[in-house]
């Protein structure tokens, strides 16, 4: 699936769209430059998930992870198993070894988590292959405008 974004709002239609597919352990491999957009849908597909957090790059810190706040009222519409979202950055690892290092086979194998991956290319070996979507972002001819390649979408 291929989508020419040329506004935020598009952007954010798109990850509303993908976080109705997700299931809980799916992971998304995100690609593209710096400043191509990779952060900024993650915001909002966190968001689509219903959880109320500010989104933070996680490059300095490697891993970000967001969790839906307890909702104390039981509404089969919005309850999802997907409780919270794991939000990594391996920009700064140098090796796959350090990628395990950081516990990413226990990461993803949590039972009610996605993950999200920025700069996929260390773990790419370590990814399931049947839960990963691959999403890739292109700058486009202005600040707002991507195009966005989504592969893998089960």
């Amino acid at each position: 699936m291929e989508i020419l974004s040329i506004s935020a709002e598009q952007t954010k239609e798109l990850a509303c769209i993908l976080a109705r597919k997700l299931k809980p352990k799916d992971v998304l491999a995100l690609h593209g430059d710096l400043g191509s957009g990779k952060t900024t849908f993650t915001s909002f597909l966190v968001a689509a998930l219903g959880i109320e957090k500010r989104v933070q790059s996680p490059t300095f810190v490697i891993l970000r992870r967001y969790v839906r706040a307890i909702n104390l009222e039981i509404n089969s519409a919005t309850t999802t198993k997907i409780n919270a979202v794991n939000h990594l950055d391996l920009y700064r690892l140098q090796t796959a070894a350090e990628v395990v290092d950081i516990g990413i086979s226990e990461i993803l194998d949590e039972s009610d988590a996605v993950t999200i991956i920025e700069w996929p290319e260390l773990a790419k070996k370590l990814l399931p292959k049947e839960r990963t979507i691959d999403i890739y972002f292109e700058q486009g001819k202005d600040e707002l405008t991507r195009k966005i390649t989504i592969q893998n979408l089960h």
